[in-house]
């Protein structure tokens, strides 16, 4: 057992033992979770490539500038009737072209591709909130597992403290010959088992300091848990509502719906001619003599496909497939949010009354607890017996930590379950993460030598992502 404690205290300073000079709160913790998170960064990453689709999208509406160049070497073998002899002559052209595309018109699809790409945009958008309350509902979680892990190791020292009490006592009385072997014992077995009982919440706490540094990015200082509960719906009904109107995965879903639905109208649009305006200049210059020659040119161009094997046709029906599969995802979301918020609020409920029964639980074992040891002292009562009552003081003391913890990971619960659990709903003193302001310098394709793409550059800069 000594072998067992000593294993982790190592541990402990290994993993960095946590400050606990420093006060701490719930939004300390969320903050550093906001800005800690790789999760968080990585999404706003991918944010960040779903507003390029939409300069990619804008970029097909302009003109394509594009430049060649060649240098042919070649012979020319022939005869004539004036010349009956073969003739060989051997040259090698430089040849250099500009050539200039701009569409006219595609049905449409290109406009409708952009409006796609930004209703996609918005879709990321709300699937970052929705990463967001994961964060945050983990760091909650984290929290209040190291404060109700800290208290059941004081717990757990505690009763090892008054079983060593209580087996000195058992030893002392034997000696005089007031109790038996057996209750010596019995004490001997209880602290055993105690100190085990200890070894396994130093261990929990161990773990739960270890995810605390992995979601927040620190070791925990002195942990102050908050004074109260969140503010929540008090009506199920209301909150069930409140999360089918703004949560972020149904804002998501309705996003993807929308996108699915102009993509139909682009695989249908791609069944209409392509016009566009082609120009060119071009240089013919033979090397090696004064011969060259020089074209401009200009033209209309248009093409449709008349048949192809039927893959338009099947590009629509996979469109309306697709757009079929996410209205489905909409209404599966919308029966999973409302259940989410049904099973959160009962949660909080359960943890609740198991908090009251718990702090009546307490009253009444202590109050046993005193009596069975006094009893005991005047010898009407067995070492056995106040071990016992001790024992169901222990458990009653449990149970109100563990409810306490849960309580509060509970009302949390309820806040993401309906949505608000953001940096903007709970009002964190934190520098926000604005998805807009990347979207509005590509939303119009600039290009690396303009203003907005220099801007770019010092944005990529400054996130660390040059």
């Amino acid at each position: 057992m000594q072998g067992i404690f000593a294993l982790v205290a190592v541990l402990m300073v290994l993993g960095g033992a946590p400050d606990k000079g420093r006060a701490e709160t719930l939004a300390d913790a969320l903050i550093g979770a906001y800005t800690h998170s790789g999760l968080l960064d990585q999404n706003r990453a991918l944010l960040r490539a779903a507003d390029e689709d939409v300069a990619r999208a804008v970029s097909a509406l302009r003109p394509i500038i594009s430049w060649s160049a060649a240098i042919e070497n070649g012979s020319v073998y022939g005869r004539s009737t004036l010349t009956p002899t073969i003739t060989d002559r051997n040259s090698t052209n430089l040849l250099l072209g500009l050539n200039a595309e701009i569409l006219l018109y595609d049905g449409g699809s290109s406009k409708l591709a952009v409006e796609a790409a930004k209703e996609t945009v918005l879709a990321t958008r709300y699937n970052l909130v929705a990463i967001e309350q994961d964060v945050f509902l983990r760091t909650v979680s984290a929290f209040f597992t190291v404060i109700s892990s800290a208290e059941f190791v004081a717990l757990r020292q505690n009763n090892v403290r008054l079983i060593s009490e209580q087996l000195r006592a058992a030893q002392d009385r034997f000696e005089v010959g007031e109790v038996t072997r057996t209750d010596v014992a019995q004490a001997e077995s209880r602290l055993a088992a105690g100190r085990s009982g200890l070894a396994v919440a130093q261990g929990d706490y161990f773990i739960a300091v270890e995810e605390y540094k992995n979601v927040v990015g620190r070791a925990p200082g002195n942990l102050v848990a908050p004074g109260r509960l969140p503010s929540i719906p008090g009506n199920i009904d209301s909150a069930k509502n409140q999360a089918v109107r703004g949560h972020p995965f149904m804002l998501q879903v309705q996003r993807e719906v929308a996108a699915a639905e102009l993509n139909i109208l682009r695989a249908k649009s791609d069944i209409r001619p392509r016009i566009t305006l082609d120009g060119r200049i071009a240089s013919d210059d033979k090397l090696g003599s004064s011969n060259f020659g020089q074209s401009a040119s200009v033209g209309l161009r248009m093409n449709q496909v008349i048949y192809g094997g039927g893959a338009l046709s099947a590009s629509v029906r996979q469109a309306i497939a697709f757009r079929d599969a996410a209205r489905g995802n909409l209404h599966r979301v919308r029966h999973d949010l409302q259940q989410n918020v049904g099973n959160a609020v009962a949660r909080l409920a359960v943890a609740r009354a198991a908090l009251e029964s718990s702090e009546q639980q307490i009253v009444a074992a202590r109050i046993a607890f005193d009596g069975i040891r006094e009893e005991a002292a005047l010898g009407a009562r067995t070492t056995l017996d106040v071990l016992d009552a001790e024992q169901e003081l222990l458990d009653a003391q449990a149970t109100r930590i563990s409810a306490q913890a849960q309580q509060y990971i509970a009302a949390y619960a309820v806040l993401s379950s309906i949505g608000t659990l953001t940096a903007d709903g709970l009002n964190l003193a934190v520098q926000r993460y604005d998805p807009a302001a990347y979207y509005d310098l590509v939303k119009d394709a600039p290009t690396a030598s303009s203003r907005q793409g220099k801007q770019l550059d010092k944005v990529l800069k400054s996130l660390g992502k040059e």
